[in-house]
């Protein structure tokens, strides 16, 4: 299982981020782009395509790695209809009507071919909801919640961050309830929204648009009724509300607000947390981190709560929701005073940046990373005490496509270097972690600490090298926060503790992959020879 799932977020990752570039250049001449506007953040024109790129990685990786049952195939078939809405949506600008009939047939596929509805409702658990009941307020619900996180998509990786920590709440509670349909199903969207936040964090260079936001409202609900369900998990529906957490309780808040005003609910404005959070003098970056905090707070409620009461779940659910509305009502009332944005924040980190303004200074991270990770990669090849076969027939043939796209294409050398490094470092880590821990018990601890002191040069460089590609973000936090927490949650066992590791590790790699091929860019070669080395050593170490 635990290969299974390793390699389905990795092939969802990475055809999403192989996907993202070529659908950048295609979304200005199909007319998918996002205008600037009244109620945007943003002032130029940006590709609105992040959300086929997820969903095609996603859907394909389900398709490879997931049982081949009614549940993943009603799924899938949902999912992309209501893609196929949003995407139009995204183009043509549709009727709510419209967007609302798409999201229905969605909601109709997976509860007439998979099955899948509420079977039973908080504080009747123990009747089961008839089905005349059973199928609209399932319906309804997925039509809701698509919405919700629609409606949120309002500033760089903010719906995907918020989706993000909810897909990972849903993951773990069905890995500790083992169901296996709810983690095969998830953790191919935690992959793909991984590799798209990559490029839609602040400033972003491309939005999930409509298509790619309903989606995950879409599939983030079927998960919650498949993690709830009575029949196949043990835990409370209402949880549900905890797990979607801050989506619903803006879209609440947002709509309560413009009722007390008395205006329609439907008519959009400036009205939702970021917006008021923003008013409040917080940066884009800040009100960003905010909301992460809060949703993550929401799923840990979730995780608090998953064996508890109706009679306890539901009442604080409800004096959340009511301290949320009273808040915004309040705060379109003007009662809630609002600092001027000059003066709500201080900058704390001033002193770190006058003391990597020396240029010497500046530079150390990348020529720090620009020389150890090379001799790393080199050094690594040697490491494994077995290569399977698979591993090593498929870093053979990728060996041949990067050495034959850099004779052939060189003016695409960066894209088969970056391929070819990315997938040569993942099973490189993946065949020569194990091998590393089998050593004595210095070599370990040699190698953490390596990759401690290059994920804090990564996090140097880009917070403090100017000319630096990637600014640290909402996201890189987000990460490390999971990759310090995750090995340590109750009843993880040893091998997924050491999946978070690794995937920290992973992602230490491919920050530095990137830093270097911006700062080094007149090396391009040298890179392309150093990716040709790993993925040739993987080759002939398979049958050594």
């Amino acid at each position: 299982m635990n290969s299974a799932l390793f390699f389905s977020f990795m092939t969802s990752l990475l055809i999403c981020m192989a996907l993202i570039p070529p659908l950048r250049l295609m979304a200005e001449r199909f007319s998918i782009m996002d205008a600037p506007g009244e109620r945007k953040v943003h002032q130029y024109p940006v590709p609105r395509v992040g959300g086929i790129a997820f969903a095609i990685g996603a859907c394909a990786s389900i398709l490879w790695w997931c049982p081949k049952d009614s549940t993943t195939f009603s799924v899938l078939l949902g999912g992309l209809i209501i893609l196929g809405f949003g995407v139009w949506d995204d183009r043509a600008n549709l009727g709510y009507r419209v967007k609302i009939l798409g999201q229905l047939v969605a909601a109709s596929a997976v509860i007439i071919i998979g099955g899948i509805r509420f079977e039973s409702i908080p504080f009747l658990l123990d009747a089961e909801l008839p089905m005349w009941i059973g199928i609209p307020v399932t319906a309804f619900f997925l039509v809701a919640v698509s919405n919700a996180v629609n409606l949120t998509d309002g500033l760089d990786g903010l719906a995907g961050g918020l989706s993000f920590l909810t897909l990972c709440g849903i993951a773990y509670l069905g890995y500790l309830s083992n169901n296996s349909t709810v983690l095969l199903l998830t953790v191919p969207f935690l992959g793909g929204v991984l590799g798209f936040l990559r490029y839609n964090t602040y400033p972003a260079r491309i939005f999930m648009g409509d298509g790619g936001s309903q989606l995950l409202g879409f599939i983030m609900g079927v998960l919650a009724i498949l993690l709830t369900n009575s029949t196949s998990g043990p835990f409370n529906p209402a949880l549900s509300l905890f797990l979607l957490g801050l989506p619903f309780l803006d879209t609440l808040g947002v709509a309560g607000q413009r009722l007390a005003e008395g205006r329609s609910p439907f008519i959009g404005d400036r009205t939702h947390i970021h917006h008021k959070l923003m008013t409040a003098g917080l940066s884009h970056y800040e009100a960003v981190t905010a909301i992460y905090a809060i949703q993550a707070g929401m799923v840990g409620l979730a995780y608090l709560l998953r064996w508890e009461s109706d009679t306890l779940i539901v009442p604080i659910y409800l004096i959340l929701a009511g301290t949320v509305l009273a808040l915004f009502i309040a705060a379109g009332h003007g009662l809630i005073p609002t600092p001027a944005p000059q003066n709500a924040h201080v900058r704390s980190d001033r002193w770190l940046s006058d003391l990597f303004s020396g240029p010497w200074l500046r530079d150390l991270p990348t020529r720090f990373l620009g020389a150890v990770v090379p001799l790393f990669l080199i050094a690594s090849v040697f490491l494994p005490a077995h290569v399977p076969n698979d591993v090593g027939f498929v870093s053979i043939a990728l060996f041949g496509i990067v050495l034959l796209g850099l004779a052939l294409l060189p003016r695409l050398a960066p894209y088969f270097v970056r391929g070819g490094l990315y997938m040569g470092s993942t099973f490189l880590l993946y065949v020569s972690d194990a091998s590393w821990m089998q050593a004595i018990s210095p070599v370990p601890m040699t190698y953490h600490i390596l990759f401690g002191a290059m994920a804090v040069m990564v996090l140097l460089s880009m917070r403090f090298d100017s000319q630096s590609r990637f600014q640290t973000t909402p996201l890189d936090y987000l990460m490390v926060c999971l990759a310090l927490v995750f090995p340590f949650l109750p009843e993880v066992s040893i091998d997924t503790s050491a999946f978070g590791l690794f995937a920290a590790k992973l992602i230490v790699l491919f920050f530095s992959f990137e830093l270097l091929l911006h700062a080094f860019s007149d090396r391009v070669k040298q890179l392309g020879l150093l990716s040709l080395w790993v993925l040739f050593g993987l080759g002939i170490r398979m049958w050594l």
